[in-house]
């Protein structure tokens, strides 16, 4: 069983960052592919960005692109989200999920395991 928690999320003006993490135990870290989703009270989870199990391909939903990185530290068994220049639109609950052998899918319901979330609140 996995065990995945996130942490950084917090408050912050618009124009401004912040950097989330997902510390993963339980698994053998390197043969997850790693996502991050976000959701809005009342919305179904969205996409925001994916890693592949090796951490060569990464993905992006258009609204972050250029402004959220995603990136992998196998040895520390932790995902980042790296978000700059934050929109009040970015306001919402974000999650990360794993998916073992994933290539970096889109899809939430292709993913195995979740966090329990990091609020993200952004005052424009």
């Amino acid at each position: 069983q996995v065990q995945l928690v996130e942490s950084g999320g917090g408050l912050v003006q618009a124009g401004g960052s912040l950097r989330l993490s997902c510390a993963a135990s339980g698994g053998i870290f390197s043969r997850f592919g790693m996502g991050w989703f976000r959701q809005a009270p009342g919305k179904e989870r969205e996409f925001v960005a994916a890693i592949d199990y090796r951490g060569v391909r990464t993905y992006y939903t258009d609204s972050v692109k250029g402004r959220f990185t995603i990136s992998r530290d196998n040895a520390k068994n932790t995902v980042y989200l790296q978000m700059n220049n934050l929109k009040h639109e970015d306001t919402e609950v974000y999650s990360c999920g794993a998916e073992l052998w994933g290539v970096g899918s889109q899809m939430a319901y292709e993913y195995n395991y979740w966090g329990q979330g990091t609020q993200v609140t952004v005052s424009s």
